[in-house]
């Protein structure tokens, strides 16, 4: 699921290896100057300390995707009334396998709480409404979709944060390159984290040594609760609307509405709905 918060992390974020303005890219609204772009990209990664290596496997034979244009200028998801919206992504099925899940991995989420202190039904409904828990991870090329558009000079800056992100994630270890697919946006995982927020709070809870956050629910859900933590969820606090931690919720996606349906996903996972 694409998720607005896009706009909060892009004032938040920076080059992770600190890419001057004297080598970098130069972003361009014609697509016939994309393949000079990446070439220049490419050096720009490699000076900033990315492997040749894992810039080769990863950029090399990328393309210019349209596509990903046409939906950057199209996002009206968050538009929809909340009524609208959460009988849409908190239906009766997804809340059904939401407490079956829970109680599947009753060990795994005791476990993030003592760790991270978000409880189970917070991270259930946010795995249930990011991708119908894992099943719409999404199949894009993340280095395609953030290639194009740190190349589109509409938000160049901040996607060229993501994409110098995704190539970390790939030198890291975490995924493989042919691992690296997502939603259009370059969001990645069960949860849909952008690269740079992968990189910051990823983690490898079930101990593979890979934070890997398309295969491994337990890195999902603990990766998930981190993220909430570093934005100030309190521990044993409500999730109600008004509360620190609905605030925190505002953090991971600022739509009123993903934030008061994620409560309501929560509330009826505990039987107060």
């Amino acid at each position: 699921m694409i998720k607005n918060k896009l706009r909060m992390l892009a004032a938040a974020t920076v080059l992770l290896a600190g890419a001057t303005a004297a080598n970098a890219a130069t972003c361009s609204n014609n697509p016939a100057d994309f393949p000079a772009w990446l070439d220049s990209f490419k050096a720009e990664a490699a000076a900033n300390g990315i492997s040749p290596r894992v810039v080769n496997a990863a950029l090399s034979g990328v393309t210019y995707d349209p596509r990903v244009i046409k939906l950057d200028r199209n996002q009206k998801h968050f538009k929809q009334p909340f009524s609208v919206y959460s009988a849409r992504v908190v239906s009766a099925g997804r809340v059904a396998k939401g407490k079956k899940l829970m109680q599947q991995y009753a060990n795994v989420l005791a476990r993030i709480e003592k760790t991270y202190g978000v409880p189970a039904p917070i991270l259930i409904a946010i795995w249930g409404m990011e991708t119908d828990f894992g099943a719409g991870s999404g199949t894009m090329s993340t280095f395609r979709s953030l290639a194009t558009l740190a190349f589109d000079c509409r938000r160049s800056a901040f996607f060229t944060d993501q994409l110098m992100a995704a190539l970390t994630i790939v030198q890291r270890g975490d995924l493989s390159p042919g691992d690296m697919k997502g939603a259009w946006a370059g969001e990645l995982g069960q949860t849909q984290f952008l690269p740079t927020s992968y990189v910051r709070f990823a983690v490898d809870f079930d101990g593979n040594g890979h934070a890997d956050l398309r295969h491994s629910p337990a890195d999902v859900l603990a990766s998930t609760a981190n993220y909430l933590k570093g934005y100030g969820w309190q521990r044993g606090g409500s999730w109600e609307e008004g509360s620190a931690n609905f605030n925190v919720l505002r953090q991971w996606n600022k739509a009123e509405v993903y934030a008061k349906s994620a409560a309501l996903f929560a509330d009826k996972l505990v039987g107060k709905q």
